[in-house]
C-alpha cells in the first residue's frame, strides 16, 4: 500500500466527521466522497494480511442432567435481567416501589433448582456468570447449576476467571495426585487456597500433609489464610502441627493456631487454658452460693504462647481482658466439674461476687459459639426479656448454635416482648423459609408499628427480610393489609400510603415466589413437552462431534 493512502485516508474521515457544510468533501460533492471512501475501503482490507488461522476449541463437556422446564427458564431469564435493579428498586423518590425485588429471590431460585437436580440453559450461562462475578455469596450455588459447562466457558472470558479458581473446589483430580502437587507448588494463591480446602473436606490428613509439605517457605500472609482452612475437618490429627504453629514468626498465625487448637476439647492447650481458668474461677466457698473470680494479674510468656492477646482493646481493663480469653477458649465441660456438678442452666444463674458477672457471662458466651455447644447457648441466651444491650452476649450467635425450630420460636418471642426495633440480626439468622410462629410474629409487630403511626421507613430492612424468608402460603392472609388506610391525626405525612405499598410488594414477592418454587417442582408431563425441542437442540449441540 503507498505512504500516500493513509494521507487520503485521512482526507476523507476529516471531511465525514466535519461534514459537507463545513469542509468541501474530495470530490467536489457528498456522493463523490462517498464513492472515494467505499473504494478506499475495499483496497486498504485488499492489503491486510490474513490472520494465522487458530486451533479450534474443544468441545464444551456434557451435562445430563434435567433440563429446565420452560417456564422455569423464563423466570431465571428474568431474574438474571432485573437483578442490577428494576420493579423492586427505587423509584424516582428515592423510595422503593411496589414491584418484587427479583434480584434478591436469585439465590433462593439456584438452591432450588440445584436441589431439584436440574442443569442451566446454555443461553443463560453468561449471564450466570456475570451474576456470580458481581455477588460472591452466589457463587457456590451458580457454580453447582452451571456445571463443567460454566467452567469450559470460563476460559474465554478473563472477567471469569472466579469460576476457574472456584471451581478446583468441585472438580478436584481423584486419580491424579502430580496434577494436585503441580498446582500446589506452581499454582496462583488463590488456585491453592482452594485447592488445600478441597482436599481439606475430601481427605483432611491428606490436606494437611500438602500444607506441611511447604509450611517454612510461605509468606506470613498466606500462611494466616492456609492455617484457617484447616477449619475444615480439624481434627486431633492436626493437634502437633497446630502446636508448632504457636512458635510461628507471625503473631496472627499464632493466635489462630491457638483458636484451632481451643476447639479440640482433648488437645494440650485447652488443657492448659482449663488450668489457668480453674485457678481464676471458683465457686464462694466463704459467702454462700455463687461464684468467685480472681483474674490473672500479668500475661506471661506462656498465655501470650497460648494466644492470649497482653494488650487491651480500648476501654476494656488488662485483666478482665486476659480472664475473657482463658474462659473462652477452655471446654465448657470444666465448669460443671469445677462448680460442683451444677447443669448449665443452673450455673448461669448463680451470682458472680465483685462485678465480674458480664466479663464471665461474655466469654462463656464465646466459648458456646466457638465449641457450637447448644446446651450452654441455650442456658446463656436463656428467655427473651432483656433487650440487646443488657446482655454480656450477642444473642444473634448464640441463636446460631440451636437447632433451627429452637431458634425460630425464641425469636418469635423475643419479637413479641420487644417489638422489631432490636429483631434485625436475630431474623437474620433463621432458617427459610421462617417457621409460622415467627412468620406471624413478625407480621403482628409491622402491623402494630403501624397502627401506632411509627415511621415506615426504619422498618424497611425488616420488610425486605419478611419478603425472602416469610412462608409463600401466607400471601392471601396478608393481602387485606396491603389496602391503603385513611389519614390520621398526628401520622407522618404519606406513612399510610407507604405502609400499604410494603404490604403490596409485600404479597406480590410471596406469590412470585409461591409460582417461582412450583415452575422448579413441576416434573408433569406437560412441563416437560413444553421444553423438550429446545432442551434437546442444546443438549445435542453441547455435545463433542461423533457421540
Amino acid at each position: 500500500m503507498s505512504g500516500g493512502s493513509g494521507e487520503e485516508w485521512g482526507e476523507l474521515v476529516a471531511a465525514a466527521l466535519l461534514g459537507a457544510e463545513r469542509r468541501r468533501p474530495p470530490g467536489g460533492s457528498v456522493r463523490a466522497l462517498l464513492d472515494k471512501a467505499a473504494a478506499e475501503t475495499v483496497r486498504r482490507r485488499a492489503g491486510a494480511r490474513p490472520a494465522v488461522p487458530g486451533r479450534r476449541p474443544v468441545p464444551a463437556p456434557e451435562d445430563t442432567r434435567t433440563p429446565l422446564p420452560a417456564a422455569a427458564e423464563r423466570r431465571l431469564a428474568a431474574l438474571l435481567v432485573d437483578r442490577a435493579g428494576g420493579a423492586g428498586q427505587t423509584g424516582s423518590a428515592g423510595r422503593r416501589t411496589a414491584g418484587p425485588d427479583l434480584g434478591e429471590l436469585l439465590p433462593q431460585w439456584l438452591a432450588e433448582a440445584n436441589a431439584q437436580g436440574y442443569r442451566a440453559p446454555a443461553a443463560l450461562l453468561p449471564a450466570l456468570l456475570d451474576a456470580a462475578r458481581a455477588r460472591t455469596d452466589l457463587r457456590a450455588e451458580t457454580l453447582a447449576f452451571a456445571g463443567p459447562r460454566a467452567l469450559w466457558l470460563a476460559r474465554y472470558n478473563p472477567d471469569w476467571k472466579f469460576a476457574l479458581r472456584d471451581g478446583v473446589r468441585q472438580q478436584l483430580p481423584d486419580e491424579e495426585p502430580e496434577a494436585v502437587d503441580k498446582l500446589w507448588q506452581e499454582g496462583l494463591f488463590a488456585e491453592r487456597m482452594a485447592l488445600l480446602s478441597a482436599v481439606r473436606r475430601r481427605d483432611p490428613a491428606a490436606g494437611l500433609r500438602l500444607l506441611a509439605s511447604t509450611w517454612r517457605t510461605e509468606r506470613a500472609e498466606d500462611r494466616l489464610m492456609f492455617l484457617d482452612a484447616l477449619r475444615q475437618g480439624l481434627g486431633p490429627a492436626d493437634e502437633p502441627f497446630l502446636e508448632r504453629a504457636l512458635s510461628d514468626r507471625s503473631r496472627t498465625v499464632r493466635a489462630t493456631a491457638a483458636e484451632l487448637l481451643a476447639t479440640l476439647p482433648d488437645s494440650a492447650l485447652a488443657a492448659r487454658m482449663a488450668e489457668r481458668a480453674r485457678s481464676c474461677v471458683a465457686l464462694d466457698r466463704v459467702g454462700g452460693t455463687g461464684i468467685v473470680v480472681e483474674a490473672p494479674h500479668e500475661c506471661d510468656a506462656d498465655m501470650q504462647r497460648d494466644g492470649v492477646m497482653a494488650k487491651p482493646p480500648a476501654g476494656r481493663g488488662e485483666r478482665a481482658w486476659w480472664l475473657s480469653q482463658i474462659v473462652e477458649a477452655t471446654p465448657l465441660g470444666v465448669w460443671q466439674e469445677r462448680l460442683g456438678g451444677l447443669s448449665p442452666e443452673r450455673i448461669v444463674a448463680l451470682p458472680v461476687a465483685d462485678g465480674w458477672r458480664d466479663d464471665l457471662h461474655a466469654a462463656w458466651c464465646g466459648a458456646a459459639v466457638r465449641q457450637g455447644n447448644a446446651e450452654w447457648a441455650r442456658a446463656l441466651i436463656g428467655e427473651p426479656t432483656e433487650p440487646f444491650a443488657q446482655g454480656p452476649g450477642d444473642p444473634a450467635k448464640l441463636l446460631s448454635v440451636l437447632p433451627e425450630e429452637e431458634r425460630g420460636a425464641w425469636a418469635a418471642r423475643f419479637i413479641a416482648a420487644h417489638g422489631l426495633s432490636e429483631a434485625f440480626r436475630i431474623l437474620g439468622v433463621c432458617g427459610v423459609p421462617w417457621p409460622v410462629p415467627l412468620g406471624r410474629a413478625v407480621v403482628d409487630a409491622l402491623e402494630i408499628a403501624r397502627e401506632a403511626g411509627s415511621y415506615p421507613w426504619s422498618f424497611s430492612g425488616v420488610m425486605g427480610l419478611a419478603e425472602r424468608c416469610l412462608d409463600p402460603s401466607d400471601a392471601e392472609r396478608l393481602a387485606p393489609l396491603a389496602a391503603v388506610p385513611g389519614e390520621r391525626e398526628g401520622e407522618s405525612p404519606g406513612a399510610g400510603a407507604y405502609w400499604a405499598e410494603s404490604f403490596q410488594r409485600l404479597v406480590a414477592t410471596l406469590r412470585l415466589r409461591s409460582a417461582m418454587l412450583a415452575e422448579l417442582r413441576e416434573h408433569d408431563g406437560s412441563s416437560q413437552a413444553e421444553g423438550d425441542g429446545t432442551d434437546r437442540a442444546e443438549h445435542d449441540a453441547d455435545r463433542p462431534r461423533g457421540t
